[in-house]
């Protein structure tokens, strides 16, 4: 694995330039996507389409479009690791890797039923996952530099809860929904209890206060990239999610805002 980067990069410094420099193309694509979501839906489940390519089945697109984002960590760190061994990179790691492999292999074997995943979208979201796994965690594992008290500086702190606050919203909101149905029911129904008692996107809640969390903890270009790039796009899941629930269902709560508790 060192063999491969040594011959793609002439030295560390010309490989954390690239980092940094995928970082800053990260948050210009979340402004393009900002644009284009202004137009069109993101073409998966209640809004997929033939026009973004044939169906793949949900539980294979979730499988393998999210692998990446587990597998190539593990893989970059097989390479010698220069920061691996030091607390708080090893602590960030962890969390990156716990998200990535509860939604790579547990939470596509507990999906429900559910709709098939256009292939744009499949391939999009797998090409998304290698990229953004590799930035993430080449980064933590080779180039973040801490001082050895960052564990208990307020930044990580703050972050990690945040962290782990938005991945058991994430992971609670995901429970609700695949139960919303009993066997055999079909058909959509109002999602109620956890944090969907205040928002319609109470799932994409929890990504976004994780990411976040996440970006605060690490505090880095490289963190800040996802966590924005997270917002723009569930931000407009939420919102065509919300306006979805508002025109199909009469009695849907009219207290219930898109995302954010209360305001948004």
């Amino acid at each position: 694995m060192d063999a491969i980067f040594k011959a793609l990069f002439s030295s560390e410094d010309g490989e954390l330039y690239i980092l940094d420099c995928l970082s800053y193309f990260m948050m210009l694509m979340a402004f393009v996507t900002f644009v284009a979501l202004l137009f069109v839906n993101v073409p998966y489940g209640r809004y997929a389409s033939t026009r973004y390519g044939f169906p793949v089945n949900v539980k294979f697109a979730w499988f393998v479009q999210e692998l990446p984002a587990f597998l190539v960590p593990l893989g970059l760190m097989l390479s010698s690791c220069a920061r691996i061994t030091h607390l708080p990179n090893q602590l960030l790691l962890v969390m990156y890797l716990c998200h990535y492999f509860q939604r790579s292999l547990i939470f596509p074997f507990l999906i429900r039923g559910g709709k098939s995943t256009p292939f744009i979208s499949f391939a999009l979201a797998f090409v998304f996952c290698i990229y953004n796994g590799y930035l993430q965690t080449r980064y933590l594992s080779h180039y973040a530099e801490y001082p050895p008290d960052w564990v208990t500086h307020p930044y990580f702190i703050i972050g990690s809860c945040l962290w782990l606050v938005g991945w058991i919203i994430n992971i609670h909101s995901d429970h609700i929904l695949r139960n919303l149905r009993k066997p055999g029911e079909t058909g959509y129904k109002i999602p109620k209890g956890g944090m969907f008692k205040y928002v319609s996107g109470a799932n994409f809640l929890g990504e976004v206060v994780e990411w976040t969390g996440f970006a605060i903890a690490a505090h880095s270009i490289h963190s800040a990239a996802f966590a924005i790039f997270t917002l723009v796009v569930l931000s407009s899941r939420a919102l065509a999610h919300h306006k979805w629930y508002l025109a199909k269902f009469e009695d849907y709560p009219k207290s219930r805002k898109a995302l954010i508790p209360f305001v948004f």
